[in-house]
C-alpha cells in the first residue's frame, strides 16, 4: 500500500526549531526481546498489499473470519508507513516521555472531564483499596480536523514535528483502519462494503486518537502491590486498537478457554485488536477483545516499555444499535447491548469516567458486590479472571 500523502500545514511557531531535530533527539532502540519460552497467542497476519489485488479484499476477508468472531485480536502487515516512519514516532516518545515533569504538567488531561488527550502522568492510584500506583505514563493526539484545532497546546518538542504526527495520524486511519472496516462489511455480508467506513470518515467528529505510551519499570515489591497486573483485564471501548510491535513481552489476551496466552513481537506488524464499539454495533458477534498488559519476563523488567497506537472510533453521533443489513447478524440473532439508543459519545463519556477515575470505578464495582459495574444504559462491564 502506498504511503498517505498530504499538504503540509504551516510549522506552528517554537523557540529553535533546530534544537528538536532528529540529530540532535535521543534515538529510541527497541530492548532484546524475551529468552523465556512463553504460550504464545496463535494469530492470524494480513497483508494489506493483497487489499488491492484482483480478490484480495475477498481473500483477506475469508483469513479475518475465525479471528473477528472468536479472537479478536490480529495482526497486519505492509501497511504503508516506512520503516524510518515509524522509528521517528517512537524517538519522538522516548524524547517526550524523559521531558521533566514540570515541562509535561502544562498539557495534563481533564481527568474529572474524561478528556483524555494530552499527558497523563504515572504514579497515580490504581485502585482505591491498596496501595499500587499506575506504571504507565501517555501522550494522546486528538484528530488533526478542525473539530479539535486550537483546543490543545503541546511541548515544543512536539510542536516542531506536528507535522509528520499528523501525517501518521491520517495515514494509519486511511491505511489501515478503513481497509478493515470494508473487510468486516465483507464478513458480515453487508451490502455496502463501505457501511462501516461512512461511520469512520476522519474529517467528521470522532474521539479517534494517537497515543504515546510508555509502562515505566517497578521494583519487585512494586509489581507485587499491583498483583503483577494480573487484575488488569479489560476491553477497549472504539473500534480497533492498532499496537506497533514492541519487543517488552506484557500484553496477554484471554482466549475462549479463559485462558491467558501472550501476543509475541511479530516483526513489522501492528497488531490489531477489536473493541467494544464494533462488537455494539453487531450485537457481540464480532468480539471485543478481553486483554491485559502483566509483568514483563524477568530477563525484561529493567527496560521500558514504550508503546506507539492508534484508537480507532465512529462518528460520535453514531448510534449504537445492531446492523440489520447482515444475513450473518441476521442469523445468528443478535440483540441491542443497551436498554435505549446510545451514542457513541455518550458511550465514551461513560467508559472514560470509570477509566481515568479509579475511585469512581472502585465505588461502584464495591456496591454491586457481583463483579460487574453498569457503565450506560444497563450495559455492564466486569472484572476478568486473574
Amino acid at each position: 500500500m502506498s504511503t498517505t500523502v498530504l499538504e503540509q500545514p504551516a510549522l506552528q511557531q517554537v523557540t529553535d526549531v533546530h534544537q528538536y531535530d532528529y540529530s540532535n533527539l535521543r534515538q529510541y532502540v527497541h530492548p532484546p526481546e524475551t529468552k523465556d519460552d512463553l504460550p504464545w497467542s496463535e494469530l492470524v497476519t494480513l497483508d494489506l498489499e493483497d487489499y488491492s489485488r484482483p480478490g484480495g479484499k475477498e481473500r483477506l476477508a475469508k483469513q479475518l473470519e475465525h479471528a473477528v468472531h472468536h479472537v479478536g485480536f490480529f495482526y497486519v502487515k505492509n501497511y504503508g508507513l516506512t520503516d524510518e516512519q515509524v522509528q521517528q514516532q517512537f524517538t519522538l516518545a522516548k524524547n517526550f516521555f524523559e521531558l521533566p515533569t514540570e515541562k509535561k504538567e502544562p498539557f495534563e488531561v481533564n481527568y474529572a472531564a474524561a478528556d483524555y488527550n494530552g499527558w497523563r502522568r504515572p504514579r497515580r492510584q490504581l485502585d482505591a483499596s491498596n496501595q499500587a500506583f499506575g506504571n504507565i505514563e501517555m501522550y494522546n493526539f486528538a484528530k488533526f480536523t478542525k473539530d479539535f484545532e486550537g483546543k490543545y497546546d503541546h511541548p515544543d518538542l512536539i510542536k516542531a514535528h506536528l507535522e509528520e504526527i499528523e501525517v501518521f495520524h491520517r495515514a494509519l486511519h486511511s491505511n489501515v483502519v478503513l481497509p478493515l472496516l470494508r473487510l468486516f462489511a465483507i464478513v458480515l455480508q453487508l451490502p455496502d462494503e463501505d457501511y462501516l467506513v461512512k461511520q469512520h470518515t476522519y474529517e467528521k467528529k470522532s474521539e479517534d486518537h494517537f497515543r504515546y505510551m510508555i509502562y515505566h519499570p517497578r521494583t519487585e515489591e512494586e509489581w507485587a502491590a499491583a498483583d503483577y497486573g494480573k487484575k488488569g483485564g479489560h476491553t477497549d471501548l472504539g473500534t480497533v486498537t492498532l499496537l506497533f510491535r514492541q519487543p517488552v513481552a506484557g500484553l496477554q489476551i484471554l482466549g475462549e478457554d479463559n485462558e491467558w496466552t501472550w501476543v509475541s513481537p511479530q516483526p513489522g506488524t501492528i497488531t490489531v485488536n477489536l473493541a467494544d464499539t464494533i462488537s455494539h454495533l453487531t450485537g457481540g458477534w464480532l468480539k471485543s477483545s478481553v486483554h491485559r498488559v502483566v509483568a514483563p519476563p524477568k530477563d525484561q523488567r529493567e527496560y521500558n516499555r514504550t508503546g506507539l497506537l492508534y484508537f480507532a472510533r465512529p462518528h460520535n453521533d453514531t448510534v449504537l444499535v445492531p446492523i440489520t443489513d447482515s444475513p450473518v447478524l441476521e442469523k445468528a440473532g443478535v440483540k441491542p447491548r443497551f436498554e435505549q439508543h446510545v451514542t457513541m459519545e455518550q458511550w465514551v463519556r461513560a467508559k472514560q469516567t470509570l477509566q481515568l477515575n479509579p475511585d469512581i470505578a472502585a465505588k461502584k464495582y464495591s456496591e454491586s458486590k457481583d463483579g460487574t459495574v453498569e457503565v450506560l444504559a444497563g450495559f455492564r462491564d466486569r472484572k476478568y479472571k486473574e
